[in-house]
Order: structure tokens, then sequence, then C-alpha cells
């Protein structure tokens, strides 16, 4: 009986080997496809996320090796980012940003659905022409307007020194969110539109409650992009906000960590982390909703 159960495993156990071998080239082959057809993806991530790796290592650097070149921290100080956090006026920076970014944004959007709606379905004289001046808005630098522009806020108005002459004209529309608002509106069924008046329902509440509903998606994705420009704007806040520093934002305050003889590295790309963290922070929150508005308003814009 022990003769017979000696000799039996043998071709089992072949059989085994031969399936566990054929297994592992398949999960090879698998592996070297998925490199191949990932490879310009995988790189492009490395060359886009190495910037960010860079921040973050020597945010938690000594101020030393900071300045060494190093790549990896010999010591991990955390104390860094506490360093940053007591500044003074730093929390006042991040209230500042916050209420200018978001005041902003719900400014810009809400005023350009509008202008954005009557270019897309209504006809009327001068419309193309209208189109024309919103895109000529769109690529004028607003270094050519802000000297005549700074005199009137100054001069008749006195908000300088505040960030009001920032925020204010964004309840007058923004070139760029009637522009992708309006791509999205073209996409959509005037047949939609159509029955909705014939139900009764007004302009505005054709808008309010057919047309928005349908464009949500390219809201979020509008609102996105003008929530990153007014968090990254440097040059606004120079202009109109550097004479008081209780008015200063994230990005205009961030240059105070950098000395005149001397610059913390490590206290500075702890600080720069911490003014990117929201706006990351945001886009991840909102990823559908923005590459689907983007992408609706591109392809089919």
């Amino acid at each position: 009986m022990s003769t017979g159960v000696l000799t039996k495993p043998g071709p089992v156990e072949v059989v085994a080997t031969d399936r566990g071998w054929r297994r592992l080239g398949r999960t090879r082959t698998q592996v070297l496809l998925w490199i191949a057809t990932h490879a310009v993806a995988v790189g492009l991530a490395v060359l886009f996320l190495a910037p960010i790796a860079f921040l973050l290592l020597t945010s938690v650097m000594s101020d030393r090796q900071a300045l060494s070149g190093s790549l990896w921290p010999d010591t991990w100080q955390w104390s860094n980012y506490r360093r940053v956090w007591d500044t003074p006026n730093f929390l006042l920076w991040w209230r500042n940003s916050l209420v200018y970014a978001g005041v902003g944004t719900l400014l810009a959007i809400t005023s350009s659905v509008f202008p954005a709606y009557a270019l897309a379905k209504f006809r009327f004289r001068g419309s193309n022409a209208l189109m024309v001046v919103v895109v000529a808005a769109m690529m004028l630098p607003p270094q050519v307007v802000v000297v005549p522009m700074y005199v009137v806020w100054s001069q008749y108005f006195g908000l300088t020194g505040s960030l009001w002459p920032l925020i204010i004209p964004l309840a007058f529309g923004d070139a760029f969110s009637i522009f992708l608002l309006r791509q999205f509106m073209l996409t959509l069924p005037d047949e939609v539109v159509d029955a909705a008046k014939v139900d009764g329902c007004g302009e505005l509440r054709t808008l309010w409650h057919v047309v928005l509903p349908m464009c949500k998606p390219a809201v979020v994705a509008t609102s996105l992009f003008q929530f990153f420009a007014l968090w990254n704007d440097y040059f606004g806040p120079q202009i109109y906000a550097s004479d008081d520093p209780r008015a200063w934002t994230l990005s205009y305050g961030l240059q105070t960590f950098k000395g005149a003889h001397s610059t913390d590295w490590n206290v500075t790309m702890a600080a720069t982390a911490l003014v990117v963290l929201p706006v990351v922070l945001v886009f991840f929150l909102a990823q559908r909703a923005f590459v689907e508005g983007v992408t609706l308003t591109g392809v089919k814009g």
C-alpha cells in the first residue's frame, strides 16, 4: 500500500509544476504588457509628482540639510509646520485667501451664467460681436489695465489696501467663465428650452429649473478653474493689498518666508505645502464632476 502512495504523486507534482510555470509566464507577460501600455503615463506621472515629493521631503528637513541638496531627510522635523503655523498673520492670510477665492468664485459664476445663457440660446443682432468681445477680454493681460484701474480704486473709491478692488469686479462677470458656460449651453437641445417655455416657464425659471441642472458638470468645472486662479493669484494682491499686511493672501504672504540675506528653505517649503493643500483637497473632492465638465465642454463645445 505504501508503494502505491509513493508512485502516484510523481505525475501529479509534475503537472502542478507545469501549470505553475505557465501561470507565472502569463503573469510576467501581463506585467510586461501593462508596463509597455502605461510606460508613457507612468513616466509623466513621475515627472509631475517629483517636484511635489521634493517639496514635501524638504519641508521636514533641518535647516542645514535643506541647503545640502539631500533628497531624503535624516531626521523628520515636523516642527517646521508648527513654525509656519505660528507665523504672525498666517491664519489671517488663510482667511483672506478663503474669502477672496470663495466669494470671488461665487460672484463670478453667478454673474457669468446670465450672459452665457443669452449668448448660447438667444439670437439677436450683435451677439457674434459680443462673443468676440468676450474672447478678446480673455486674451487681455491684466497688466494692460492695471494703472487706470488702480487710479480709479485709489482716488475715487479709496479701497486700495484691501481685497475689495479684486472681488467687486467679479460681480460683473468673468470672460473665461462666460466662454466655458456658453460653450456647454450650446450643446443643450433647443427643444428642451422651448418645451419649458411652452409649459409656462419664463426665462429666469427656465434658466434656474431646466438649464442650470443640466449644466452642473460645466458649472463645477468652471467654479474650480476660477477658485484655483483666485487662490494662486499673486499679481492682484500685490497691486491692491500690499500696503496692509492684514489684507494679504497666502500666495502673497508666502514671500515673507524668504529673507533678504538667507532663506530657511525647509520652513518655506512647509509654508508652500500648507498653501497648496486646500487646492489639492478641493480638486480631489470634486474630481469626478471636474473631469466630466471639462470633457463635455471640450468635446461637445
